[in-house]
């Protein structure tokens, strides 16, 4: 069946009473988008922030009242002072297999030469290649972001086998399991989320993971042990501040490959971690950058 779609205009401060205004009217859900290019990179923890110029959107369902639902909008816009700035849009959408439209969208992706990260309802590109099956979930990492990106293409071009790797925010723990699959003998993921926690269990499981080859654990980990390779795909302002933390997890001569980070904020991070580590690269793509560092004796 069709869907009546509402769409206004407005400001981040005026976003709460549109949305209660659009629900009072019986909407079904109400979402918010950019309206121009002006993303939001790095909130501060425990924060919802939106953009400047914020597209509210209300989808009623087709005989929805109208000429009660207009009006109110219109109302509310006169009181906060939006009146002229609104652009209020009212249109009908078709209906879809949302479904199918969100699972079109993903498509197995390659990084590097040896490994392929594969949803499950798709059909593996090469039988002889290292594929990590992963449907995208509650937590991040899907291979889709650039620093996800990133850091795969990393793990691939190095040797991985025997060794011993940590993902700090593993999130779906798509890295730590990335490095297993490429040869690491064992993996332990660090995340503040108990939902990635669950989901970096889930998908080792669902890629034959034996348990006993990874250790998932919410911080502060308390272990003696160092890994070969640690890989933290977070943000700028966290790994500059965790830099001792993360330092500590790296054995002598171990590599560290730091994601999460903007073009502009990677000699913060740098500084960060230069105490300890000789920088070996820099690597940037669509704004980001993956940091690898080697420790120092």
């Amino acid at each position: 069946m069709p869907w009546l779609q509402i769409r206004l205009n407005t400001t981040p401060e005026h976003v709460p009473a549109f949305e209660d205004t659009l629900l009072d009217c019986g909407a079904i859900v109400v979402t918010f988008e950019d309206v121009h290019d002006d993303p939001v990179y790095e909130p501060d923890l425990n924060t919802t922030p939106l953009w400047k110029h914020t597209k509210v959107t209300g989808l009623f369902e087709a005989d929805a009242d109208l000429e009660h639902i207009r009006p109110a909008v219109e109302h509310k816009a006169a009181a906060l002072g939006d009146a002229d700035s609104l652009e209020l849009k009212i249109e009908i959408v078709e209906d879809k297999d949302w479904e199918r439209e969100w699972m079109d969208s993903y498509h197995p992706i390659q990084f590097g030469e040896r490994l392929w990260v594969c949803p499950s309802w798709r059909e593996v590109p090469d039988e002889n290649a290292i594929t990590l099956m992963l449907d995208p979930g509650l937590a991040f990492g899907t291979g889709t972001h650039p620093t996800t990106a990133l850091c795969l293409q990393w793990l691939d071009s190095i040797d991985c086998q025997n060794k011993t790797i940590i993902d700090y925010g593993c999130g779906s723990g798509i890295l730590g399991i990335a490095g297993l699959l490429l040869g690491a003998n064992n993996m332990v993921g660090i995340d503040i989320d108990p939902q990635a926690v669950q989901a970096t269990q889930a998908n080792a499981e669902r890629n034959n993971i034996d348990p006993a080859r990874i250790e998932v654990k919410l911080p502060p980990y308390e272990s003696d042990l160092q890994a070969d390779i640690v890989v933290a795909n977070i943000l700028a302002g966290p790994l500059a501040q965790l830099a001792p933390t993360i330092t500590a997890l790296v054995k002598t001569g171990g590599k560290l490959a730091l994601s999460g980070i903007l073009a502009n904020q990677a000699q913060e991070v740098i500084e960060a971690y230069q105490e300890w580590f000789t920088i070996e690269s820099i690597t940037e793509k669509e704004e980001w950058v993956r940091i690898v560092g080697v420790k120092n004796a």
